[in-house]
């Protein structure tokens, strides 16, 4: 899905995709059904001790009966929700289609045709790939290296591809209010800069998969089989000295390394092939003496590679981005090939049936459109009501937890309720849709609808400069089970798809769903005070507002659960890298301690009413488990270790709870368990 907050939110999500609930009053409506059993004993492998690995105990049933559908890379409770949650868009998408006698510019008229163009498939396999035909011929007619670069700014500005350096127009962090020109680094086309770098078999493999789809997508537009392998020698290069100037995953997570505000003229003078005075307003960018550049170096190596690359090497490259971008719009050649590529890297059998991948275009492309048919039938204002309730007993929960703190001291704690009284909350949707005004959807020209979205959200994005920020914006669709910290606005955002078992339900008992969507909330308070998050203060300042010792020792203990994530093996002999998860790691720690507090502060919480055979301590614990229950191909979780900064869900569930003493009581843990950790040695942050 598109997200306004990309480079922002990625370590402040909770990195679901599940199915929305609907309700009114008690009762649930429209919303997947409510499961027999919130805590299933079926589910559970009991001959497993809780206290040697509790993910096994509390899911192992269930990962002993199931397997991964041929079309997903991983399955489980979430993903079985998504699963739901994407047939009910397709329905939705659907009968917009079918809608006839629509107002041109209506909601259903642009969310139905841009689907049935879509779906239109006799069209698009005889078009081929005559769409980019005249994007390849021109950079046929590229004769030196002022026509590479306005190549590359050119494609930039029509939404057509991302060479060479990442662009975009988002807040400055040390200035709120204002939006900010941001460049940094970018250009390669694998998920990190270590798939060019390793030359490890795994690695060497996705290597050689990547260079073959590079050739056959070259081979589809009419290069000859030699032309279309060397063209492939040669993106690789291209790529691999980019991936050497990028900085790592974990170096791009420090706010302050990476916030490096530069003049124009300042800029341009470390890149002399780059003169981003004159740049900057083929890119559409006016008025604009200062932009923010995460990685100067980069800009600066990547320049250098500008004048020590040939000209016909660049408009190779330049194809490649108009290839690779366009692959999935084209024929089924194209696709295919891209699928054959994509399975490599995840270990997916199966393409995801067409509509599936068009339903999930369209959120992508006007969510907001069609999020409110969304909302109209799978979210309810009761859902809303008891989110705004649940929010607020955990901030005076985690308010209560601040002050009890041991390691800081008053001046800081004061700061952190200070920053934590001001999160602003969102739930559900936006109150201001997004009207998509000027964009016209064709229903009889799909790569042209495409197209025609690109650029809308290029210009509606550069179009911010020299506006007041608006806060109302949200970064992920209505229909998104998952959720969000924005640093920069100090919020917390949980669009109405994930008010959804295992999430949340009615129904349920308080124990379930604290140890849900409690802990969901939790987490996502917790960003605003994770590695990253606490470096931005109340108003979304990136500014230090920490004593000097009270951050040496949250720095301190941070880098225990470092430690601990590193000592996880998830795939073959790849380990978590905790320095790269640390801010998910910090959130799901923090999340289970704050949901856990406010639990039990209700009824059920004080009480030792059993439920199933289960006391509500255990229902608690055993609920947050089960929101991770899942199983994973190796290559996706091979992926997801190298690039992702969520740590795999088993791990998610295991090494939080080693830390909360409450878990240690409830399952009865002691010395000699596999899990079990001293008390002195349980790490207590927030």
């Amino acid at each position: 899905m598109k997200s306004k907050f990309t480079h922002l939110m990625l370590a402040g999500a909770l990195c679901f995709t599940a199915n929305a609930f609907a309700g009114t009053g008690k009762q649930a409506a429209k919303g997947a059904p409510a499961p027999k059993k919130f805590i299933d004993p079926a589910n559970m492998d009991p001959t497993v001790k809780p206290g040697d690995d509790f993910f096994e105990y509390a899911n192992g049933g269930w990962l002993k009966n199931n397997t991964i559908p041929a079309k997903e890379t991983s399955w489980g409770s979430f993903l079985m929700l998504r699963d739901d949650n994407r047939k009910k868009l397709v329905g939705i998408v659907e009968e917009a289609s079918k809608a006839s006698g629509q107002p041109k510019g209506s909601i259903k008229q642009r969310v139905g045709d841009l689907y049935a163009s879509a779906m239109d498939t006799v069209a698009i396999e005889k078009r081929g790939y005559d769409p980019i035909k005249p994007d390849l011929q021109r950079i046929d007619a590229i004769t030196d290296l002022d026509g590479v670069v306005n190549e590359i700014v050119f494609q930039r500005a029509n939404a057509l591809g991302s060479p060479l350096f990442s662009f975009g127009v988002r807040q400055d962090s040390k200035n709120v209010s204002k939006y900010v020109v941001s460049l940094g680094q970018g250009g390669t086309s694998m998920p990190d800069r270590d798939y060019y770098l390793k030359s490890d078999p795994r690695t060497k493999h996705i290597q050689e998969a990547y260079k073959q789809y590079i050739t056959d997508l070259f081979a589809l537009s009419g290069t000859s089989a030699d032309a279309a392998a060397a063209n492939a020698a040669t993106i690789f290069g291209i790529e691999s000295k980019l991936a050497e100037a990028q900085m790592s995953r974990v170096a791009m997570r420090d706010p302050i390394k990476t916030y490096n505000k530069l003049t124009v003229a300042d800029l341009s003078k470390t890149t002399p092939h780059l003169n981003w005075a004159a740049l900057l307003p083929k890119l559409k960018i006016n008025g604009q003496d200062t932009v923010l550049v995460s990685s100067p170096s980069f800009l600066v190596s990547a320049d250098q590679l500008l004048a020590a690359t040939s000209v016909q090497d660049w408009k190779t490259y330049l194809k490649w981005n108009i290839l690779k971008g366009s692959a999935g719009s084209l024929s089924s050649p194209f696709v295919n090939a891209q699928f054959k590529y994509s399975s490599v890297l995840s270990g997916q059998k199966v393409q995801t049936p067409r509509n599936e991948r068009m339903t999930s275009l369209v959120d992508g492309s006007l969510g907001e459109l069609l999020g409110q048919l969304y909302v109209e039938q799978y979210f309810t204002p009761a859902a809303k009501a008891y989110m705004v309730g649940l929010v607020n007993n955990l901030k005076v929960s985690l308010g209560e937890r601040i002050q009890r703190l041991d390691w800081m001291t008053p001046e800081t704690k004061a700061r952190a309720l200070k920053k934590l009284n001001a999160f602003t909350v969102k739930i559900g949707y936006t109150d201001k849709w997004e009207t998509y005004t000027g964009l016209v959807i064709n229903r009889n020209d799909y790569f042209g609808n495409i197209r025609r979205v690109g650029a809308w959200g290029y210009n509606d994005m550069v179009n911010r400069l020299g506006k007041p920020v608006d806060k109302t914006e949200w970064g992920m669709t209505p229909p998104t089970v998952n959720a969000y910290y924005n640093p920069v606005n100090n919020e917390i955002v949980f669009p109405a798809g994930i008010l959804q078992f295992p999430f949340f339900d009615f129904k349920a008992d308080d124990a379930v769903n604290y140890g849900g969507i409690g802990a969901v909330i939790g987490h996502e308070m917790t960003h605003g005070f994770d590695d990253q998050g606490r470096q931005y203060d109340a108003d979304g300042t990136l500014r230090d507002w920490w004593q000097k010792d009270d951050a040496d020792k949250f720095k301190t203990r941070a880098d225990m659960v470092v430690n601990q994530y590193n000592g996880f093996v998830a795939v073959d002999t790849m380990h978590v890298n905790g320095r790269l998860t640390l801010g998910e790691n910090l959130a799901d720690l923090g999340g289970i301690n704050v949901a856990y507090e406010a639990f039990k502060k209700t009824k059920e919480g004080q009480s030792n009413t059993k439920i199933d055979g289960f006391t509500p301590d255990q229902r608690f614990f055993l609920s947050f488990a089960q929101v991770w229950r899942g199983l994973q191909r190796p290559e996706a979780t091979a992926q997801q270790v190298q690039t992702d900064p969520h740590s795999p869900g088993r791990f998610r569930t295991n090494g939080p709870v080693t830390n909360v003493d409450a878990w240690y009581k409830a399952f009865n843990v002691q010395p000699g368990d596999k899990m079990y950790k001293k008390p002195e040695d349980r790490i207590k942050i927030w």
